[in-house]
């Protein structure tokens, strides 16, 4: 009898292992293709089948699937993004090839590249930050005077915050102009920076598969020029009013960028006009979103989207209502971590779910100002948001942790590592 296989292209070390403990409990055996395999510790750990291809050839993919399905009933594909969200192009690509369930690859390509999506967006009259594209330091500097300072720079093909930064006055604008161009930023496609109006207000996202909103949180950043989340909730304090405004912006995004297929992560700002959108991805917010989603309503996102995937109906019926909440542990400095520790007296706090650290003792940690500087977090769930807070405040005071400074001389060469992990795109604030 042939066995009935997941493919899952690339992997991803927040979201990879559930969506693997997921396919099993369904009864999938999952298979890994992946350019670097050595990537993703949880292939190994959990004896995962892989196969080392290269990810960015979909000829090649399209031959590797091929010889699988000689001996496998593959049953369906998917994938994962860390920094490229042209995984999820590639995806749809080989779902229409193989006449399996997926997204249009063409509305996610459209989706991926920021730019696009914007005029997508404001073309469809969903409210957006005003917003130019640059491809020298010239049109960026330009762009700034008509939108009118303080803007944010981003690359215009990225995810994870990476690249992006709130510049409030011309030095800070050369300065990161001159970071995104001169070489020091990695450009997986030709330089361009998105300059955009910087949308001041609390930051919100929503959730939702298919064309049904799953639920609204909100997250809190630290502080600029950086969009580090520092905690995200679910669900957020909303009336019933400023819901139904946010549903209603959601569902004319689906309708702008021809979405509706499969999981959907919109993050906005409210702003003093409201809600604007800062991001549409065509895909799931990263851990620990599925994670909140199933403690406050009971929804396993990731079981219900592999089940979208392999064409079976799915059940996004909520179970319960709790008020969910993760909080990220960040560097406070550079430097090496001598040690980490009170993880087991924070996950014996009545309510906390989960206390993850992401790195080990002796690592390098350089600070990025973005989603790379997380080096842990804690989950925790109550009745209501008071209490899940408190829950919070109570286990992350219970974590320690210790940073020596690099020397005067700075870094050691070759220090500077991804400190977390690529939980990848959990990210609500503006800017990423």
């Amino acid at each position: 009898m042939e066995r009935r296989a997941l493919i899952l292209v690339e992997g991803h070390r927040g979201s990879g292992v559930l969506y693997v403990q997921a396919a099993q409990r369904l009864g999938f055996h999952p298979i890994t293709l992946s350019a670097d395999p050595a990537r993703y510790d949880y292939l190994a750990a959990e004896g995962i089948e892989t196969i080392r291809v290269d990810t960015d050839n979909l000829d090649a993919l399209i031959r590797e699937c091929s010889r699988l399905g000689a001996t496998h009933d593959i049953v369906g594909i998917t994938g994962f993004s860390g920094d490229d969200e042209s995984v999820y192009v590639t995806v749809g690509k080989l779902c229409r090839h193989f006449d399996l369930p997926g997204p249009n690859p063409a509305s996610i390509e459209q989706c991926c590249d920021k730019f696009t999506q914007r005029q997508l967006l404001a073309e469809a009259g969903v409210p957006v930050p005003a917003f130019r594209v640059a491809a020298n330091a010239t049109v960026v500097e330009r762009s700034a005077v008509e939108i009118g300072l303080p803007v944010i720079l981003k690359p215009a093909v990225g995810s994870g915050s990476i690249g992006v930064r709130l510049c409030r006055n011309a030095d800070e604008l050369v300065e990161h102009t001159t970071y995104l161009l001169a070489g020091k930023h990695i450009w997986r496609s030709s330089p361009r920076i998105l300059v955009e109006e910087f949308a001041q207000g609390p930051s919100y996202w929503a959730d939702i598969m298919g064309d049904q909103i799953i639920g609204i949180g909100t997250g809190d950043c630290g502080p600029p020029p950086h969009f580090v989340c520092r905690e995200c909730t679910i669900p957020a304090p909303l009336t019933d009013d400023e819901h139904e405004r946010i549903a209603e912006i959601s569902m004319s995004c689906l309708r702008a960028l021809g979405l509706g297929w499969g999981p959907t992560g919109i993050e906005f700002r409210w702003t003093k006009c409201g809600p604007v959108v800062i991001e549409v991805n065509p895909r799931l917010h990263g851990t620990p979103t599925p994670q909140l989603i199933h403690l406050a309503y009971g929804v396993d996102l990731i079981t219900q989207h592999i089940k979208l995937v392999i064409g079976d109906e799915w059940d996004l019926r909520r179970r319960h209502s709790q008020t969910a909440a993760a909080r990220f542990l960040i560097a406070d400095r550079d430097g090496i971590l001598d040690w980490i520790d009170g993880g087991s007296r924070a996950a014996a706090v009545p309510g906390v779910t989960e206390v993850k650290f992401y790195i080990e003792p002796k690592t390098p940690i350089v600070r990025q100002g973005d989603y790379r500087d997380w080096i842990g977090h804690v989950i925790a769930a109550s009745s209501s948001h008071a209490q899940t807070k408190a829950i919070l405040q109570r286990a992350v005071d219970l974590v320690d942790w210790s940073i020596t400074p690099f020397p005067s001389t700075g870094a050691p060469e070759g220090s500077e590592i991804l400190i977390g992990t690529e939980t990848g795109q959990s990210h609500f604030c503006s800017g990423s």
